[in-house]
């Protein structure tokens, strides 16, 4: 087994097909993506490209048509404990507690919870102090914040982020992207966001991934030139807005990004 700084997230060839009433379904054609130990990706493209559907394939929640996606020297193909997610709700159950919901997948697992370093990120995202609340206690950003130590409290390597801040209001949601970066910087899991913030992308990933429509192919690959950290006042200068926009633009098939990344340099 290779050791864990070498652990790249490789995907390739995944397609998926679905087989529904109507007739078959193409989500995913061809993907190939290789993520390396300690970098931080971002996917987006037009709704309905895949996008979600190649996070869980990544998760090990769905099964590929056909292609492959390995960690390392590891095949995933079914949950992995060193994979963790965070889905587009906080899905914390109402019935158990801030902390009960954070141990929930240690119960699952059958293993015992590191106790220490769930309280130490508890107040790393600013929740000391609320473990022992419950879910309608807590505000929808509070939520969040705990559905984040939830998929860092068994120390995985790829953390998975599936549109985790499109319910959270604007100011909110900005107060998540930096604490997400601060988080990462200090941690350095490798990381892949789904999002339909092309904004959010772009603050905090090193690379965006564009999909085409569906089925799902990586259109294209762009680099972020910015610097970090990265102050929230990026997202106000022409350098940002440029390669935002052309993004934006990409995804609507007119192919302007590498002229913006030429000028954010």
């Amino acid at each position: 087994m290779k050791k864990n700084t070498e652990r790249a997230l490789n995907v390739r060839g995944a397609t998926k097909t679905y087989r529904t009433h109507s007739g078959e379904v193409h989500a995913l054609q061809n993907v190939d993506l290789t993520v390396r130990q300690g970098e931080f990706l971002a996917i987006v493209g037009p709704s309905g490209c895949g996008k979600t559907t190649l996070l869980w394939s990544i998760a090990g929640l769905h099964r590929l048509t056909s292609g492959a996606i390995a960690l390392g020297e590891e095949w995933i193909t079914r949950p992995h404990p060193s994979i963790g997610m965070m889905f587009q709700e906080a899905n914390l159950l109402p019935w158990r507690t801030i902390r009960q919901n954070i141990e929930l997948p240690f119960e699952i697992r059958r293993k015992r919870p590191d106790a220490g370093r769930i309280d130490r990120l508890l107040q790393r995202v600013g929740l000391d102090g609320f473990g022992g609340k419950m879910p309608r206690e807590l505000s929808g950003g509070m939520q969040q914040r705990a559905s984040i130590v939830r998929a860092l409290a068994s120390d995985p390597t790829v953390l998975l982020m599936d549109e985790p801040f499109g319910a959270l209001d604007a100011f909110t949601r900005d107060e998540m992207n930096k604490l997400v970066e601060e988080i990462w910087l200090e941690s350095r899991k490798t990381v892949i966001l789904i999002t339909h913030s092309i904004a959010e992308a772009v603050f905090l990933a090193d690379k965006v991934y564009i999909m085409s429509a569906r089925p799902g192919r990586i259109a294209r690959v762009v680099d972020v030139p910015f610097p970090r950290p990265r102050s929230l006042d990026l997202m106000e200068s022409r350098a940002f807005f440029d390669l935002v926009n052309a993004i934006k633009h990409e995804i609507h098939h007119q192919p302007s990004v590498q002229s913006a990344v030429a000028k954010a340099v």
